[in-house]
């Protein structure tokens, strides 16, 4: 205790708070019995501190969420090594600063290597991570005490401390008593009276006597015995309770309270009984009457000396022998189990001393007798199961190599004694002499485990490099704690044939080593038969005789709950149910890697048999505890299954069971067992791979107290024809899941001829008869046809760039010579017109064979246009770095960029020679191309990364080369488009639709690249994402170490925190191989003045060591530091995520890709990157002009391993997109004129990439045919619901006869924003008269461009905290909506509210960048409807997101630094708003601001409110207006300060904003709107606004309101009064 309050002291704040999060204490007791005692205990004493304590043991299980919470963890050794055997990501293991060891001296037992295993890990962990943990070992007093203490690592001056017995507070008497006797009956006979005896005489003295047995049915025989001897004696009364220590009748009460007849019948004759076996409450009554002193003679069993603190005068021992199931033998009671019990005698406080008796046989008493006068040093039994802990550490990727696994066999106590007595453990005094540290039989002890592991399949052991790597079967053997005995077993039994039914199962399991001394006796023969014929439903292999036949038979009579009757036989059971569940579990990992799918289903229902302690055959209701037997006896009877029950009413399921409260129960358990609805869309890739998206719905009803938080299913492909799994998944379904459809997304191999169908089935982990399936039928399926050749590449000369014949265009490239691509594409490029479509691998050279293309456009067509297309605007920001030093400055030439960060001016686009843009840009401003001069000049379309076209983005490319080409044609003028691409499989199709003949087509092979590339393919097993990114850091450090110690390395993984996690790994396995700085290549100084700069302390950190990070969240600054530094091969490492692969051209020696799956915040799993993003990652691998060859390794997912095989080797071919997001470039063409009629709609299908590969490859979307009139059905079909669903959106009108389209305003506004239809349909539902901020604030963040937002993993518990903070909460179960994010963030950001993590600090910027187009948007929407207040309303949201203030905030605190005094200070002189300061007397002013603001802060504020427009509003019109006519009111705006260019002063919003002003008319009587203006003011306007006059005379005041889009607090209105006659 006093070390775990020094360690909850060091967490401590000054206000007495404890820093719960920052550590967790480990407590390892032997027995689940003393781990409940300590739970107990602690949680009592540390309550008031807010520590939480729990038990963690078998009988405990804690979630990922519980264990998160705990800051007290007590658990056993086994159960904590499995816990560190599977904890890679660290979270737990590396957040325990304390781990204490109860009876440490159990090293010298059976379970003596757990211990070992334990420590020696704690221990490498601390020298691996250079994180303190402290090791506390408690234990009785030991012979050798300084052995244990070095091998915990203690410090023998201020960490030892030895008390010897006697220092014992209360001082025992010993009494060892020899029974001699006949036979075993008569001994037992003889020991019963001695201790009867014994006890008589202590409690003749006053005294409380415990007598320990070592069997829970002879605690009660053995008390029975004790009194029925009392009777006889006629001392009875003598045992009975002294009722005057019962206050107030407590001992009756509690004897009433008691359910268990024995335990009442004792203890009303002053005796007791306590074990495990009996109930937590029956246990607790008899521990607190043993307390009260009630209880004069308590029998119990050994587990109470263990666990619970319960002290007597007198402690006897009644007999030495005791049952071992696991040795499935009798065997001698341990001298330190007996010390643990004489323990127990003496209370302090209470006695002087206390009594210890032993009764044991004759012939053991010397034994004993012995054991007390010569205590022996305890000696390590870690050899018996040393091949399972090194399976157990090189699973957990710990001991990779011989020789970390000898270093690792250095920290156990093993190596400790073997120093001390070599002899024991086999080695000679000359081999000690020779090899002190005895690394030669280190050596040979790994070599012979390893040996033994290498046979069982369990590791992979390369004698030759002495390297160890783990396989599935070591892993499920680490994981599951099954030795490697059993799984060498399992390789002969279960693996050779996929065919097993569930007996042969069931008799290899029950073969298993973790049986082996399970005995056959004689005594049991005829109960085992007799439980053989009523109890055992599937046929026994072995029969009776075999220990694996009874191991079968005791296991069989578990599930049918028989009634057992030989003790050794429920001994026997409850060993057998202790571990045949995990060995299960662990055979059922095994055939399911294996592929093999009847057996996976039957061991999987086998597994949830033992769990449920159910026979399949049962009715599916024997699952809910609340349904009664004879209920479902009557269903059984009836032959009432699942799906029947289903199907029936209330009142017919009453008929059935005669009671209608359990007819209800019944009907709602039905609804309630598990059940997915599957729908499976096959889409073919190629004639081999097949891409399978499964739509997955839950088909039943939620309950937390049946389901808990999440049900595991496993969802898997099989082919029953061939028995064989193609893929798995483990899905789990968490609650806030069952209202959506979940889809999967997964690829499959098919072969041909092609089989008739393969079965999707989903199997709930949990439940039984709680499975699906469905068919995927092949019938229709039309595989895509093969795929055309490759271009060759020729062997040509090289090229000097001198041909090129311009001393200005030579001067653009750095080097002598083109590369062989560039050579080859050199005469189409540079020499022709023709379109080009240029396939090439990563990283050979394809920008410069485009730029070839330009310098033909400058010279030959100097009055047109280059437009060059990224996918993203990080590659669009490359090439403007790249060009502005090339044609910018070496050719003169203007360049703008065009991107959601840069909106260059019409002048700027007008004048440019190259736009660089991404495709929604291009998108947006081409759709109104006959407006746009600057459109029509495009001369040449440069498309990077053109096979991105399969993706999300991809159909905006597509309908960008569909609308260029189209212009083109109407235009009678050619536009060149030179599309770049990766390697690709179909690039025919490709080249077919850009309008590409036979010269502009180059299709190189993946690998023909200017620097060769090699590639490393590496599979990870783990179902979970996290760990299995932990497993990947070791390997990454050493394939930096191996294929790259010198040269740059580039690292991808998936998020930002994935970069630190791997850096400081990287920095951790340097330090183990003490060489921390071996990845930094600057000096120490360098680096310190360069770390100056740095803001973010974690790169700050990781730099220091030579390893950079790079990712979206850092700032710019710190982006371009470790750029630089990696440039220049400052720094050797490089840890980024993916976005680097894009953007910034960083090639590096080796590129390691840790992991190719990343969150999807939509739908909340980790999904797959796409193949063409681990090509692009894989590109920058190998250095041109640096390296002759590059090396790539991919760690994947192990079940991806084949996929990835494949498509890296052989191009992945491109399928359009398009189909799915149809409804948005349909409206846009509506508007644009280009669609007219539903014909036109058909025609605009066929000039798309869609329309090319859905003849070429037509199962892949849909379309069962390839025949004209089933085309063109299919194309008319998928343009009405098109049309239909545009039409309910309102966006467009469609004439039902005739089929002509119409924008509707919903159609235009949407399309001109660049907004969904379906946004559009939010807005023609939500928009109305009455909308105010809150609502429209909830419209905003409603629409689709938030759908994408990302919801990482556990960010809505962020979402939860954050709601707490914020005005409008958004309902409780929607934290992991993206929509209910993007109204935290805007709350957030007008609230000023810190972001919980730095990822926010991104989304924000993100919901910002969407939010002012939106805003726009529905002011258009609102004013269409002619709807004043809700347009006022907007308006103002929209200053509220530019400015990051409320609406009822004073407009005077949007300025720097005012805070609440100064705002104070201000509205006592009556200044409350921005007009009043600008007409404040600044003198006045500036003293004000001089007692709150230093100069700096008074700058800073006056140049704010100097660019803060100070407008004057002024109207004349014509008061007397006709009826019905239109009134023209001429508005001056005058500007009285200087118009700043520099844009809207607005600190919080993330990019640069122009200032934009609206005039409205409107009439607040009656809440319309009559008119609306956008207007642009410089310094002064003159503008007419119209409206109409009413239809009747009458008198009327309108207002003419004049609202910024970009401040606050600046609105101006001015009356408008007419007469209307």
């Amino acid at each position: 205790m006093l070390t775990v309050l020094h360690e909850v002291g060091e967490h401590m704040n000054s206000d007495g708070t404890v820093r719960l999060d920052n550590f967790k204490i480990v407590y390892v007791a032997p027995m689940k019995a003393l781990a409940q005692e300590m739970q107990e205990k602690f949680s009592e004493r540390l309550r008031s501190l807010g520590v939480r304590v729990r038990e963690y043991t078998g009988d405990m299980q804690l979630s990922k969420k519980e264990l998160a919470e705990t800051q007290i963890i007590v658990t056993t050794p086994e159960k904590w090594d499995v816990t560190t055997r599977k904890s890679n990501d660290g979270s737990l293991v590396q957040t325990v600063k304390l781990l204490i060891f109860d009876e440490v001296h159990l090293l010298h037992e059976e379970r003596g290597p757990v211990i070992e295993t334990l420590i020696a890990r704690t221990l490498r962990q601390v020298e691996s991570t250079q994180s303190m943990v402290r090791i506390v070992g408690l234990s009785a007093t030991l012979p050798n005490f300084k052995d244990v203490a070095e091998f915990l690592h203690v410090n023998f001056d201020t960490g030892l401390f030895y008390f010897p017995a006697s220092y014992r507070p209360v001082p025992l008497e010993q009494t060892y008593i020899g029974v001699r006797g006949d036979n075993v009956m008569l001994q037992k006979s003889r020991m019963t009276d001695v201790a009867f005896r014994k006890a008589r005489d202590s409690v003749r003295h006053g005294n409380q006597v415990m007598v320990f047995v070592h069997s829970r049915k002879d605690t009660f025989k053995t008390a029975e015995a004790l009194i029925e001897m009392a009777r006889k004696s006629e001392c009875a009364a003598l045992f009975q309770p002294d009722l005057k220590k019962d206050d107030g009748g407590k001992l009756k009460r509690e004897i009433g309270s008691s359910r268990n007849h024995q335990l009442s019948q004792l203890l009303q004759e002053g005796f007791g009984m306590h074990h495990a076996g009996m109930l937590r409450s029956d246990r607790n009554i008899v521990e607190r009457l043993f307390k009260r002193g009630l209880i004069k003679v308590l029998v119990c069993t050994a587990t109470l000396a263990w666990g619970v603190n319960l002290p007597a005068h007198t402690v006897i021992i009644k007999g030495t022998q005791l049952y071992d199931s696991k040795r499935g033998r009798f065997v001698d009671l341990g001298m330190l189990d007996v010390m643990q019990i004489f323990g127990r005698a003496g209370r302090p406080q209470y006695d002087t001393s206390g009594e210890g008796i032993i009764i044991t046989g004759h012939d053991r008493l010397s034994h004993y007798l012995r054991l007390l006068t010569n205590q022996l040093p305890i000696e390590s039994q870690f050899i018996h199961r040393l091949p399972d802990n090194l399976n157990a550490e090189i699973s957990l990727g710990t001991v990779t190599t011989m020789g970390e696994a000898v270093a690792w066999l250095g920290y156990t106590y093993l190596m400790i004694r073997m120093c001390k007595n070599p002899m024991h453990y086999g080695v000679t005094y000359t081999e000690y002499q020779m090899d002190p540290s005895l690394v030669r039989k280190r050596r040979e002890l790994i070599d012979v485990a390893a040996r033994a592991l290498d046979r069982c399949r369990m590791i992979r052991f390369d004698q030759r490099t002495g390297t160890l790597s783990s396989t599935d079967l070591g892993r499920v053997g680490a994981n599951y704690y099954i030795e490697h005995e059993t799984i060498e077993l399992f390789n002969e039994k279960l693996l050779v044939n996929d065919g097993l039914d569930e007996a042969d199962i069931l008799g290899a399991v029950c073969q298993a080593h973790e049986f082996e001394n399970v005995q056959v006796r004689e005594d049991e023969m005829e109960e085992l038969e007799g439980i053989l014929k009523k109890a055992c439903e599937i046929p026994v292999r072995g029969g009776v005789e075999n220990k694996y036949g009874k191991v079968n038979i005791l296991l069989q009579a578990y599930l049918s709950k028989h009634q057992l009757r030989s003790f050794s036989l429920i001994s026997d059971t409850a060993y057998v149910v202790q571990n045949i569940g995990r060995i299960l579990r662990g055979v059922f990992e095994i055939v399911l890697k294996k592929g093999f799918c009847s057996m996976a289903r039957t061991v999987l229902t086998l597994c949830k048999m033992v769990d449920k302690r159910l026979w399949e055959s049962q009715h599916a209701l024997n699952q809910f505890s609340h349904i009664p037997y004879h209920a479902l006896r009557k269903l059984e009877d009836r032959r009432l299954g699942i799906e029947q029950l289903l199907d029936m009413q209330t009142q017919e399921i009453s008929n059935v069971v005669r009671v209608p409260k359990i007819a209800r129960d019944i009907e709602q358990a039905v609804r309630q067992i598990p059940y997915l609805e599957l729908y499976p869309k096959v889409q073919p890739i190629t004639r081999t791979v097949l891409r399978v998206q499964l739509s997955v719905e839950p088909a039943f009803q939620w309950n937390d107290r049946v389901h808990g938080t999440v049900e595991p299913w496993w969802i898997w492909v099989e082919d029953t024809e061939n028995e064989h799994i193609y893929h798995v998944e483990y899905f789990l379904l968490h609650k806030k899941q069952m209202k959506e459809v979940q889809e999967l997304c997964f690829t499959i191999p098919v072969f041909e001829p092609l089989p008739p169908q393969y079965f999707v089935r989903a199997i709930s982990d949990r439940w039984l008869w709680a499975e699906s399936e469905v068919a995927m039928d092949f019938k229709h399926l039309l595989l895509p046809e093969h795929h055309s050749p490759h271009t060759e590449l020729l062997d040509l000369q090289p090229l000097p760039k001198k041909v090129l014949r311009d001393p200005a265009a030579e001067k653009l490239f750095s080097f002598t010579h083109f590369n062989p691509i560039q050579t080859q594409v050199y005469h189409t490029m540079r020499h022709t017109d023709h379109n080009v479509l240029l396939g090439a691998p990563t990283g050979s050279g394809k920008t410069v064979a485009a730029e070839l293309a330009m310098l033909r456009l400058f010279e030959e067509y100097p009055q047109q246009k280059v437009v060059y297309i990224g996918p993203l605007k990080a590659l669009v920001r490359e090439r403007m770095k790249d060009w502005r030093k090339k044609f910018v400055k070496g050719l003169g030439k203007r360049m703008v960029e065009l991107t959601g960060d840069f909106t260059p001016d019409i002048r700027a686009l007008k004048s440019a020679h190259i736009v660089t843009t991404t495709p929604e840009k291009w998108d947006g401003i081409s759709r109104s191309w006959q407006q746009r001069s600057y459109v029509k000049q495009a001369g040449l379309i440069i498309i990077d990364e053109i096979h991105l076209l399969g993706q999300d983005r991809g159909p905006i490319v597509e309908v960008i080369v569909s609308r260029m080409r189209h212009i083109a044609t109407q235009m009678q003028q050619p536009i060149r488009i030179v599309g770049l691409s990766t390697a690709l499989a179909n690039a025919h199709d490709l080249a077919d639709w850009l309008g590409i003949e036979k010269p502009g087509l180059f299709n190189f092979k993946p690998f023909v690249r200017p620097v060769p590339l090699e590639i490393h393919i590496q599979g990870y097993e783990g179902k979970h994402y996290c760990p299995r990114m932990a497993t990947m850091n070791k390997p990454t450090y050493q394939a930096i170490v191996s294929h790259s110690p010198f040269k740059p390395a580039l690292v991808f993984v998936s998020s930002r925190r994935q970069t630190r996690l791997t850096a400081l790994d990287l920095i951790s396995f340097c330090v183990r191989d003490e060489n921390p700085y071996r990845f930094c290549r600057a000096d120490q100084s360098e680096m310190a003045a360069l770390l100056g700069k740095v803001r973010d302390a974690n790169l700050r950190h990781t730099l220091s060591f030579g390893i950079g990070l790079h990712h979206a969240g850092l700032g710019e600054t710190d982006r371009d530091v470790v750029e630089a530094l990696f440039a220049s091969n400052k720094i050797q490492v490089l840890v980024s995520t993916s976005t680097l692969a894009w953007g910034v051209n960083l090639p590096a020696h080796l590129v390691v890709i840790k992991g190719t799956e990343y969150f999807d915040g939509k739908t909340g799993r980790y999904v797959d990157f796409p193949i063409t993003d681990v090509l692009q990652m894989m590109g920058r691998a190998g250095r041109p002009q640096f390296d002759d060859s590059g090396v790539a390794v991919i760690m994947v997912h192990e079940p991806k391993k084949n996929f990835y095989k494949k498509f890296l080797y052989e191009p992945f071919p491109v399928e359009s997109s398009l189909l799915d997001v149809l409804h948005d470039h349909i409206m846009a063409e509506v508007v644009s004129g280009t669609i007219a009629d539903r014909q036109d709609a058909m025609d605009y299908l066929t000039w798309t990439y869609f329309y090319r590969r859905l003849l070429v490859n037509p199962s892949y979307y849909g379309l069962e045919g390839t025949t004209p009139a089933a085309v063109s059905t299919f194309l008319s079909e998928r343009v009405d619901e098109v049309l239909m669903d545009l039409q309910e959106a309102e966006c467009v009108k469609v004439e039902e006869e005739s089929g002509a389209v119409e924008a509707d305003i919903l159609g235009r506004i949407a399309s001109y924003y660049y907004l969904s239809y379906q946004t559009a349909a939010i807005f023609a539902n939500d928009i109305g008269d009455e909308n105010d901020i809150e609502s429209l604030l909830s419209v905003l963040c409603a629409t689709a461009e938030y759908d994408e937002l990302p919801v990482r993993h556990n960010e809505d518990l962020l979402n939860e905290q954050l709601a707490e903070e914020v005005r409008i909460k958004p309902p409780a179960f929607s934290y992991g909506d993206p929509h209910s994010k993007a109204s935290l963030l805007l709350q957030a950001h007008f609230s000023h509210l810190t972001l919980p993590i730095s990822d926010y600090v991104t989304d924000t910027k993100s919901v910002l960048d969407q939010a002012i187009r939106i805003l726009q948007a529905m002011v258009d929407v609102a004013a269409d409807g002619g709807w004043l207040f809700t347009t006022l309303n907007t308006m103002q949201l929209m200053q509220m997101v530019v400015q990051a203030c409320w609406d009822d905030a004073p407009s005077i605190a949007t300025l720097p630094h005012v805070d609440e005094a100064l705002l104070r200070v201000l509205a006592q002189k009556r200044i409350q708003c921005i007009p009043e300061l600008f007409s404040a007397n600044r003198s006045m002013l500036a003293g004000l601001l001089k007692k709150n603001m230093s100069d700096r802060k008074q700058k800073e504020f006056f140049a704010a409110l100097d660019t803060i427009p100070k407008m004057s509003l002024s109207i004349s019109y014509n008061k007397n207006v006709a009826i019905d006519v239109e009134v023209d009111v001429k508005v001056t705006i005058k500007r009285h300060n200087q118009y700043k260019a520099r844009g809207v002063y607005c600190p919080r919003y993330p990019k640069h904003m122009d200032e934009s002003w609206w005039l409205v008319v409107g009439d607040p009587e009656e809440a319309e709107l009559l008119a609306l203006r956008r207007v642009n003011i410089r310094d002064k306007l003159t503008t007419t606004i119209s409206f109409l006059s009413p239809e009747e005379a009458t008198s009327a005041r309108y207002w003419v309101y004049l609202m910024s889009g970009s401040y606050v607090g600046i609105d101006q209105q001015q009356p408008i009064d007419i007469s209307v006659k």
